[in-house]
């Protein structure tokens, strides 16, 4: 009987099974590694100087297991820049209907710094935070929407594996010219900036396109039955994210665990009123806003986030219910309770070994 169990791309990273997670939380890294899974740290959020101490306490916790880190290197941002000087460029039109929206909702300043209120993305900040990156003892490297030639060298000549998130065949290309050791073809059900291609179209083109490298399916995956229609379609695993947002150990606040347990896949939408960029999330009475008639376009990246970041972080402070969202894909239908790193491991082991089997049943059958 078929069992899921190790790929070629697991052995090679040293875990058990073919799910990878994603999440900005260090507890969920950890808890994925314990479970048998490949936990992906994204970094993208985080101050350079931040990087080093969350590294440190991460390694001292996984005690020699492997993980990865993300970082988000969109191309087309200011070299460098900072978000005060973004801030007193902004068109005179935006501000005036985010001042209303904050009027409108009630919605107060945040208190406490965060990435979002003190930081805008610039090619400076990708280098140091890549700096960073690389002189942690992190197994594998993943860029998202965007790629740095340099930074795929020095990963891998400094013997890490590199991995590209990409949304169509045409990024394939380019990060397969540059030498990376994985591709994970980010269909446009995943949460977060992504393409518009649909995973089950998107997965196969990128398998044919890597000719035989390693390929992970991502987006809209949250039940084990979708790891192992994943790996039917030539991946050598999944890459989940959303999934995770579910689990104690992302300490997601109150009101935003509440709405992602009641979502359905048609509560998310892509928007660029979060980045500029397009991205899914799952929607609210904030970003319904800016789908509104009269609402004006988002600005590009990075001024919408020079413009929103504040309150972004004041929703999440402020637990406020009607008003906050974050990035999640799809497969939010498959959040149904608060539970825990662990019982998510496990059920998605169990699901795909139920449906392997099905499968084989199914086939013997003919």
């Amino acid at each position: 009987m078929m069992q899921l169990g190790p790929t070629a791309i697991c052995r090679e990273l040293g875990v058990r099974y073919p799910i990878f997670g994603f999440s900005h939380a260090p507890d969920v890294i950890v808890a994925l590694a314990e479970a048998g899974g490949f936990g992906v740290l994204g970094l993208a959020r985080e101050m350079p100087e931040d990087i080093a101490p969350i590294i440190a306490a991460i390694e001292k916790r996984l005690a020699g297991k492997p993980y990865g880190i993300d970082l988000m290197l969109p191309a087309g941002v200011p070299r460098h820049a900072d978000i005060g000087g973004v801030r007193e460029a902004l068109p005179a039109g935006h501000v005036e209907f985010v001042e209303g929206l904050r009027e409108r909702f009630g919605l107060a300043a945040p208190t406490r710094p965060s990435f979002f209120t003190t930081q805008v993305r610039s090619e400076a900040l990708f280098d140091a935070q890549s700096e960073a990156v690389l002189a942690s003892n992190a197994r594998a490297v993943a860029t998202a929407i965007g790629i740095r030639p340099e930074l795929i060298a020095r990963a891998k000549a400094a013997g890490k594996y590199t991995i590209s998130l990409v949304g169509s065949p045409r990024h394939a290309h380019k990060a397969l010219a540059l030498g990376v050791d994985a591709l994970v073809a980010q269909g446009a059900d995943a949460g977060g900036h992504t393409g518009p291609i649909g995973t089950f179209s998107l997965v196969p083109q990128i398998v044919a396109a890597a000719a035989g490298r390693p390929v992970l399916a991502a987006g809209g995956i949250g039940t084990g039955a979708q790891v192992a229609a994943s790996l039917a379609m030539g991946a050598q695993g999944a890459w989940l994210g959303t999934l995770w947002l579910g689990a104690l150990e992302n300490h997601t606040p109150p009101a935003l665990l509440k709405k992602l347990v009641e979502a359905n896949s048609d509560d998310t939408l892509v928007t660029r009123a979060h980045s500029g960029k397009p991205c899914r999330v799952v929607r609210s009475a904030w970003i319904d806003a800016w789908q509104a008639s009269g609402a004006p376009a988002p600005l590009p990246m990075p001024q919408q986030q020079a413009l929103t970041g504040a309150d972004f972080s004041a929703m999440h402070e402020y637990d406020r219910a009607d008003l906050i969202y974050e990035a999640a894909g799809q497969s939010v239908f498959a959040i149904d309770a608060p539970t825990t790193v662990a019982v998510q491991m496990a059920t998605l082991v169990a699901q795909a070994n139920a449906a392997l089997a099905a499968l084989e049943t199914t086939l013997s059958a003919r």
